[in-house]
């Protein structure tokens, strides 16, 4: 069975997009620790990110790297934090994450809780840049 992100891909399931290309698919975290709380892709199902070719990782790291700029543009912050963990998921994926300070990127800590509105005015601003 396919991965939920590979079901984002394929546009079965929904989901507030940020920005897209013909490899990777950047979009809001449903479970953000800040606003802008966003998920990097590619759209080929990975489970595992050093599993991903070298020449595709490093394309989806500078993709990672536009995405992040957006995202500063739009939730002013010291910088935007970058990790991998890839335990929830079985697709390979970046969380960027808007930070001012070491607990910002604190998985363990309360999620925000943003509606549908709110995650769609977001999207909306994001995908403008």
């Amino acid at each position: 069975m396919a991965s939920i992100f590979s079901r984002i891909v394929s546009g079965e399931i929904p989901c507030y997009k940020v920005d897209e290309n013909e490899k990777f698919l950047a979009f809001l975290d449903l479970n953000p620790l800040r606003k802008g709380h966003t998920l990097v892709i590619p759209k080929t199902e990975v489970d595992y990110i050093f599993d991903i070719d070298d020449s595709t990782l490093a394309e989806m790291i500078v993709f990672a790297k536009v995405v992040s700029k957006k995202i500063r543009t739009v939730f002013p912050c010291r910088k935007i934090g970058m990790t991998v963990i890839g335990l929830e998921v079985p697709h390979a994926h970046i969380h960027l994450i808007p930070i001012d300070v070491m607990k910002d990127m604190d998985f363990t800590a309360e999620k925000l809780k943003l509606d549908s509105i709110e995650l769609a005015e977001i999207s909306a601003k994001l995908l403008s840049l």
